[in-house]
């Protein structure tokens, strides 16, 4: 590195999710210098992630790796390692490997699962964040199927019993495929038993699934669900979850569920480094963790601190907290260019605004809702856009031509191509009848 890049105003960014990549993308004309941190060495496009845990993509086919997409932008260096600490005074990080000085630090390491307080469900309930739970997911789940092959009929109605715990995008995403997987990718397959015979349970606490969503396609998002054979449960709550067994709570009454998988979509929460700022800065954190950060996206009394992404609550226009979703992530991100960029210049940098382009959410092989606006519709209309949006937005034009292709392929023969079981199966203990 020349003295003339050390002098430079130096940018460490933390996390190469949404927020993260499209920060460091936003500051490829600035005059600085970048170091991008993070444990992986790919970005992940999470909204996918659910096809990979059903068996329609590969994690190749969602992950493209860091240096690979930021190989023409000079200014940046790419570190694979881990925050573990920070000294607001000197301006340091600490990583496992290495101690390094900031002028801008920018935190974007997202939000992992929230169990509020039931911690103990986290390995009876699986949640969907990481190519790891991808994988795991999936083995669980065509696991099951397989082992209901060489079971008697009593243990087989339980093995094929699938509950997901909240009805938000990801539950009724998620639902939708488990739907589409046991009635046709799987039919025929089997010799014992019918795959069609699976029962799959959505729960949701709200009145109704995909509550941020107009009633309207609530309703049409509940209709797919049912076509699919994902039996519908609102207004109830996971209680308590003992290996196989759920306690549901509903209208003040308890009743029991049994069940072979059980996967968590209700809710989720900042990770660790939140804790780690709060102690070192007193931020305040809200009940999510995530990080009250000021209209630019700076820490009260740290502006040389962004926080943007899952991580940092920000409220939109109606005051309420803006949704952790990838458009958020993605808009705060090339926010911070600017940031940076006014800074440098000497301008007072704009407060973060965002400009909603709607919501999609998919429930199976053409089947979606769209909210554009004033605009909602379902369907085909809705699935191709919701296509649309997905490809555009994947990382690496070799990612949208093989997604393209596997999708061309899978819409035309029903078929999943990556309904492989890797690693150890971990299941919830099997009990016997006396409950022992």
């Amino acid at each position: 590195m020349t003295d003339a890049e050390k002098e430079r105003h130096h940018v460490v960014v933390v996390g190469g999710g949404f927020a993260g990549l499209n920060a460091v993308r936003a500051l490829r004309r600035a005059p600085v210098r970048v170091s991008l941190v993070d444990r992986r060495n790919f970005h992940l496009f999470q909204p996918l992630l659910y096809q990979v845990a059903t068996g329609g993509l590969s994690p190749a086919d969602i992950a493209a790796p860091l240096r690979s997409i930021l190989k023409r932008q000079q200014n940046v260096s790419v570190l694979q390692d881990e925050m573990l600490d920070l000294d607001p005074l000197a301006r340091t990080v600490a990583l496992r490997d290495a101690v390094l000085g900031y002028d801008t630090l920018v935190i974007a390491t997202g939000a992992s699962h929230h169990y509020f307080g039931n911690e103990s469900w986290t390995e009876l309930a699986p949640g969907l964040k990481t190519i790891e739970d991808a994988t795991s997911i999936r083995a669980r789940l065509l696991g099951a199927f397989e082992e209901a092959e060489r079971c008697d009929a009593a243990e087989r109605e339980e093995l094929m019993t699938f509950v997901l715990v909240g009805g938000g995008p990801t539950g009724v995403e998620l639902a939708g495929a488990i739907g589409e997987l046991a009635r046709h990718t799987l039919r025929g397959e089997f010799r014992r038993f019918d795959p069609r015979q699976a029962r799959i349970v959505l729960l949701e606490a709200a009145e109704r699934v995909l509550p941020s969503y107009p009633p309207r396609l609530s309703i049409a998002a509940e209709r797919s669900l049912r076509r699919l054979g994902v039996e519908v449960q609102t207004g109830v709550r996971l209680a308590a979850l003992d290996h196989r067994e759920l306690t549901l709570e509903r209208g003040g009454k308890t009743e029991q569920l049994r069940a072979g998988t059980v996967l968590w979509a209700a809710g989720v929460r900042a990770g660790p480094l939140a804790a780690l700022l709060a102690q070192k800065t007193g931020v305040e954190l809200d009940r999510q963790l995530r990080v009250r950060v000021a209209p630019d996206g700076s820490l009260p009394g740290h502006p040389e601190i962004l926080v943007i992404g899952d991580m940092a609550r920000v409220e939109g226009r109606d005051g309420r907290p803006l949704p952790g979703v990838a458009p958020v992530a993605i808009q705060q991100g090339r926010h911070v260019g600017r940031v940076l960029r006014d800074r440098l210049s000497g301008r007072l940098p704009p407060a973060f605004a965002y400009r909603s382009r709607g919501n999609l959410a998919v429930i199976g092989r053409a089947a979606a809702v769209a909210e554009l606006g004033p605009l909602r519709f379902s369907g085909y209309p809705a699935w191709f856009l919701w296509l649309f949006v997905h490809i555009m937005n994947l990382v690496g034009f070799e990612n949208r031509l093989l997604v393209f292709v596997q999708w061309a392929f899978d819409y035309f023969t029903r078929r999943r191509g990556a309904r492989l079981i890797t690693g150890e199966i971990t299941r919830p203990a099997r009990r016997d009848a006396s409950g022992g």
